[in-house]
């Protein structure tokens, strides 16, 4: 949960990022805090995975500055915020497909929490601990000796999980979890999110799936045009005419409201 009266985590302060003529972010403002889970939604190019580019640095701000931990790390490289507490998974699953599960999440590990100018010969003991660790965590560790291009959708979503929760960051940015996946896999993948969120890392997240969204958001940030059109608690999405409207409809605005009711039973 939010840390009441403390300071945000990160912040945004009207960003915007223009490519050429075109507005992907637009003036936005928004604080992040430590413990937890802010849900963004919105249709598609609403700005939402440009965002994302400009917290994790790979396409810095126009304007506006981004505030993490109260350094300013609008215009730092991206190893540069990932080493300073940042992570990120991706819509499309990232890995190295000719290593195995663990040495994917070993190189995470190694390279994610420091600069490594002479890397060594053996990436330490540390190293070891910590990408075990991350397997445990996404349900991995008897997998460990796949070669990670031979594993399956969930499960190669799970290790590129793995990689960044290795990294030991504050900050955990997951664009679309659970795309491409079932309903059970969808179920599995937030049982492991839950346990990330519950260690203490705080998560930004990305999703289309209403359920996944709202289920593990203390708060929502939902944007169109590169502004943001809602910000608040899950279960003021459904009463929000202009969310409604430009991107929930009335059918999945009422299907929403059923399952949260049925939550609060």
């Amino acid at each position: 949960m939010m840390a009441s009266g403390g300071a945000p985590l990160l912040s945004c302060k009207n960003v915007s990022k223009h490519f050429g003529a075109l507005a992907a972010v637009k003036n936005l403002s928004f604080d992040v805090y430590p413990g937890e889970v802010l849900g963004i939604g919105g249709p598609n190019g609403a700005g939402k995975t440009t965002l994302f580019e400009v917290c994790s640095g790979l396409n810095p701000a126009t304007a506006g500055s981004v505030i993490f931990g109260g350094r300013d790390i609008t215009h730092l490289a991206p190893e540069a915020i990932c080493h300073a507490g940042i992570a990120r998974t991706f819509q499309l699953n990232a890995c190295f497909d000719s290593l195995s599960v663990a040495d994917n999440v070993r190189v995470a590990a190694y390279f994610g929490r420091g600069n490594r100018r002479f890397p060594g010969l053996r990436v330490g003991k540390l190293t070891d601990e910590l990408a075990d660790a991350a397997l445990e965590a996404v349900g991995l560790s008897s997998k460990r000796r796949m070669i990670a291009g031979e594993l399956p959708v969930l499960d190669r979503k799970m290790l590129m999980l793995a990689g960044a929760i290795a990294t030991q960051p504050k900050l955990l940015l997951m664009d679309e979890p659970v795309g491409g996946l079932n309903p059970k896999e969808i179920d599995l993948m937030m049982e492991a999110v839950r346990k990330i969120a519950a260690s203490g890392v705080t998560i930004m997240l990305i999703e289309h799936v209403m359920r996944f969204l709202v289920q593990l958001s203390t708060r929502v940030l939902i944007m169109h045009h590169g502004e943001s059109i809602y910000a608040g608690p899950p279960d003021g999405l459904t009463k929000d005419k202009t969310v409604v409207d430009v991107y929930l409809g009335q059918g999945a605005s009422k299907r929403l409201e059923a399952m949260m009711e049925r939550r609060a039973q």
